[in-house]
Parts: C-alpha cells; structure tokens; sequence
C-alpha cells in the first residue's frame, strides 16, 4: 500500500481556521465525508466515531500535529485527508502547543495493523526536516497535496507477521529462575527481556495490619521473563519450563501466562 493511493485529493484543504478543537473534529468530519468512498456513512457517524477516539487522549502528538483518526465497520478503504491551519487551534497536544496541521484516517474496523503502519508512515513523513514547514506555507489544496506526496517514502509495509505470543515467567525462586532462563534462552525468540519484581506479599509483610499473615512467606527475590517467539513454539517453551519446576499446575513460586499478540516490532 502506497500513501498516493490512500490519500483523497478531495479531503485536502489549505488555509482553514478553527475556534477551538472540537470545530476542527467537526470540520475533519465534513472534509472526510467528501469522499466517495464514505458515501455510504453519515457524517455524523464519523463524527461520533472521531470524538470517542478523542475521549481516550488527544491525538495532538506535538510539534503543531495532529492526526485525528477512527475506525468504522462500513469502510473498506482508508481514506487520508490533510488540514492546514497555520494560525494554530488549541488541541490539548501531547507538548501543549497549538496544531497547525491535521492529517486525518477514516479506517476499516478490522484493519488494525494496516491502520498501524499508515499511523507510523504518516508521522514519518511529517518529522523529516522541513515537511511540515512546508505545507504551512502552500496554499492550495493542490500545493498541500503534492508537498505531502513528495516527502513520503517507501511503500508501507502491509505483510502479515508471523503469528507470534508473549510469554511471562514470574519465579520466586533464584536457582529456579537460573534454570528457567537457561531453558529458554535456548528458543528461537524475537526478544526475551528479564524484569526484576516483588510479590505483593513481600509489600504486604511490611504493613502492620498484615506483617502477621506473611512473616514466614514473603521472598525478597522476584523475576518476570518476557519472551517474545512465535507462537507455535509455545508449547515447547512451556515443556522446558516443566522440565525444571515439574508440572505448572502443583507448582508454587512459578507461574507462567502466554498470550497472542496483535503487534511485535523491533529486537531487544
């Protein structure tokens, strides 16, 4: 997917002014209503849909800019639109500055990682030096248009991942731990990261009304194993942690939790 085929001629505007941020969402709305492809979508549905996204936390990230997006169940196409406004609107960012440019996402609902990677693109192409100066100063729509496509880069990458889970080890025991590690170190892993914690009894033991009920349990020592693998290794990681603590569900000092994860990127 390219950001030349996502972004909407049509949903780009230069020179807008707003009141206040709750103007500018509504003005995204209309703006993104312009497209086609939301012909079958009311306005006040991306609206809403902008608004509850809001209500989590600005999406403000600093710097004068803002990238208000939501995801719909009826779309089936992203659909990119950009908003100069280079006297500023108050948007509650991340640094507390006005925005001057919003660049907006109307997102298919079941496209999570696709939306992800158009998020990232976007903000990539926003910091290269000299981009955002850029925009501010066309003036039209056409001139905004052309100045964003120029200053994106490659292609974003869509592929699917390697289905991959997260396993978290907590021991409560030092030599149990060493094992532990020795045995999944020896896993193909994307990452594994090591956490030092504390059982909640151990806070507990030093509060007076409960120092009673632990004083022969609490442990000083405590330590999560995060792995990262894929996800048909699963199984085999948590044989070899049975190989040392024996089966998991008699087991006290060591527990172990595996989950799917939606999104792995990077290396530790």
């Amino acid at each position: 997917m390219k950001l030349i085929d996502v972004l909407r001629q049509e949903c780009v505007v230069a020179g807008a002014q707003f009141a206040d941020k709750a103007e500018a969402i509504c003005e995204v709305a209309a703006i993104a209503k312009r497209s086609p492809i939301l012909a079958g979508v009311s306005e006040q549905n991306i609206l809403t849909s902008l608004q509850d996204r809001e209500s989590l936390g600005s999406t403000g990230f600093g710097g004068g800019i803002a990238i208000p997006h939501c995801r719909l169940k009826s779309v089936k196409e992203f659909v990119v639109g950009i908003i100069t406004a280079p006297q500023g609107v108050g948007f509650e960012a991340l640094d507390g500055e006005p925005v001057t440019l919003l660049v907006f996402i109307i997102a298919p609902e079941l496209q999570s990682s696709r939306h992800m990677k158009l998020l990232s693109a976007i903000s990539q192409t926003l910091l290269i030096p000299g981009a955002t100066e850029e925009l501010l100063k066309a003036t039209s729509s056409e001139a905004v248009f052309e100045s964003f496509l120029r200053h994106t880069r490659a292609d974003i990458d869509v592929s699917e991942q390697t289905a991959k889970s997260l396993i978290n080890v907590f021991v409560a025991d030092e030599n149990v731990f060493r094992e532990v590690l020795e045995k999944l170190t020896g896993l193909e892993t994307s990452s594994l990261v090591i956490v030092n914690t504390e059982q909640s009894t151990a806070y507990l033991a030093k509060m007076p009304l409960f120092a009673d009920f632990w004083r022969d349990k609490s442990s000083d020592f405590g330590m999560l194993i995060m792995v990262v693998l894929q996800k048909a290794l699963v199984n085999e990681a948590v044989r070899r942690i049975e190989t040392v603590t024996g089966d998991l569900d008699k087991c006290s000092g060591v527990m172990v939790t595996a989950q799917d994860i939606f999104y792995s990127a990077g290396d530790m």
